[in-house]
């Protein structure tokens, strides 16, 4: 099999997270590339939560609507996913809740009645293992050999490894062989969330300090920092607010460290001031950003692109802003190293963006991708004297001042850094471009659509266009990216157009507007029948 999908669903506290990273695993042992997609309620127990894991001989970003097995731990999860299944695929659960779906299936979807209930009363084993009973039902039905899911198991489930190994054991000689996954003998990967990945890049960048009050999508930035912190050389910390996490960063930033804070949307609000303090104070730091949907709480554990608009324009006055968003787990890596550059060098605050579906998707990360323009190595900042803050007007010693032509010279300041700080990006691409180069249509995306949106051009033979920087916006990069370009379609996951607006503002006109604002992130499927609809035809 060239790619195919696994789905495995059932209710949170039912391990499924757990269980995708180790079929993830699996899979990767064998050579795949691999891409998870999760969705989960705001709870901790009850409620519908399901992974998508796609596998494919090459690298992938974005999951499908279809999938080729679909493992159930309950009967919601056949419920809302047995529409996904392929023409040619499997069901897979225990026959109670499997039985009365028997009838809706076509003749080459395969049903697999597995007693998982039955399997974990005669093991004795906890109700939680029934994902590996399950586990072990999909490696027979892969045509997997029960070597590759042993030394996984081996690996990845230290806790009770022979109580798991016992009862995927029975799942897979209950289970028959529908499909081929071969083995494809390439060595297998680092499997990491975009969260980890960023977290990585900014250590790479010369991180001293992380700090951050726990909030979903990027609360995983947090646990990741505070578990390597040894290794890492780290302090992470985590305060009482976010009001906390910005002050004590800036504290922080203040005795010469280099500093990261991570925070989602209705933390950052409780930020802007600090941030604002950043830029008049000149105190340099990093705000990793995690978008996901609002106003005000909205869906906690969904994803959006709601807040480019608000990080633009964030914070009282006018200061130079440098504001990125990253497109996948190689671009997090190396953009967290020159946004950690960027503060120290010009003294700024700088803001990172990611999302749910960026941060929390599970990649195959490749080193060799990641961009080699050099970065280079962080200013050491020197303090021979006394070293004053404010965050009152103040002339360049850091004295109050109410001068008018103190003050007018202190602005001026501030914002030629702008200019300075655009030019030096120049030597980066700061504006990818994909697909057909010589398409007279192109699609605008940003953040995480770029491996959707890159996947699914290749299907209409277009051109992908990419900004990563969004300020100082890359008005030269973006000219020349759409030489050619007649027609111009933004993808968002938001219901306004964001980044529309702001191409717009310099001069750059979006002729249709491709928009999600459900809290889900775009399939290839979903993509590529909008688009289909939008460009009044099929794909090639």
């Amino acid at each position: 099999m060239k790619e195919f999908s696994v789905l495995i669903g059932g209710a949170a506290g039912d391990g499924i997270d757990k269980a995708s990273l180790v079929i993830a695993d699996i899979l990767n042992r064998l050579g795949y590339y691999i891409y998870i997609y999760r969705e989960y309620p705001s709870i901790i127990r009850g409620g519908h939560t399901f992974s998508i894991i796609r596998a494919s001989e090459s690298k992938v970003f974005a999951h499908t609507d279809s999938v080729d097995v679909l493992l159930s731990l309950n009967k919601e999860t056949i419920e809302t996913h047995i529409k996904r299944l392929k023409p040619v695929s499997a069901l897979v659960s225990d026959p109670e809740i499997i039985s009365s779906e028997l009838t809706t299936l076509g003749a080459d979807q395969k049903a697999l009645a597995i007693p998982v209930a039955t399997i974990i009363k005669e093991e004795d084993a906890p109700p939680v293992t029934s994902n590996s009973v399950l586990i072990g039902a999909l490696a027979k039905v892969l045509g997997i050999e029960w070597r590759a899911l042993e030394e996984v198991f081996r690996v990845k489930l230290l806790k009770k490894t022979e109580k798991n190994l016992s009862v995927a054991r029975r799942g897979y000689d209950a289970a028959s062989t529908i499909f081929d996954a071969s083995d494809l003998n390439r060595d297998s990967l680092p499997l990491l969330t975009g969260n980890e990945i960023l977290g990585l890049g900014l250590v790479k960048g010369g991180l001293n300090t992380y700090i951050a009050y726990p909030m979903t999508p990027v609360s995983n930035v947090l646990h990741f920092m505070a578990a390597n912190a040894d290794n890492f050389g780290l302090k992470v910390i985590h305060p009482e607010s976010e009001i906390g996490v910005i002050l004590m960063g800036l504290g922080c930033s203040y005795t010469g460290e280099s500093v990261a804070v991570g925070t989602s949307g209705g933390g950052f609000c409780l930020m802007t001031e600090g941030y604002s303090l950043a830029a008049m104070a000149e105190l340099p730091i990093v705000v990793v950003l995690g978008q996901r949907p609002g106003p005000s709480t909205g869906l906690p554990t969904y994803s959006s692109q709601t807040e480019l608009g608000f990080a633009l324009n964030a914070g009282q006055g006018e200061f130079t802003r440098f504001v990125i968003a990253p497109g996948d787990g190689e671009e997090s890596y190396f953009w967290a190293q020159v946004a950690l550059w960027a503060a120290a060098k010009y003294m700024i605050p700088v803001i990172v963006m990611t999302d749910k579906n960026l941060g929390e998707g599970t990649y195959s990360f490749v080193e060799s991708a990641v961009d080699n323009t050099v970065v280079p190595e962080l200013p050491i900042r020197e303090r021979k004297e006394v070293f004053k803050v404010n965050s009152y007007e103040h002339d360049e010693d850091g004295i109050t001042t109410e001068d008018g032509e103190i003050s007018k010279v202190m602005q001026e300041k501030r914002l030629a850094k702008t200019g300075e700080l655009a030019q030096e990006l120049e030597r980066y691409t700061q504006v990818g471009i994909y697909g057909n180069l010589k398409s007279k249509t192109a699609i605008l995306c940003w953040g995480s659509n770029k491996g959707v949106c890159v996947e699914v051009a290749r299907a209409f033979d277009l051109k992908v266009i990419q900004p990563i920087v969004m300020t100082p916006f890359p008005t030269k990069q973006l000219k020349a990216a759409m030489a050619g370009v007649e027609k111009l379609i933004a993808v968002e996951n938001n219901a306004t157009g964001q980044l529309a607006k702001l191409v717009g503002d310099h001069g750059f006109l979006v002729d249709e507007l491709v928009l999600k604002y459900d809290g889900r992130a775009f399939s290839v499927d979903d993509l590529q029948a909008k688009l289909a609809t939008t460009l009044g035809g099929q794909s090639q």
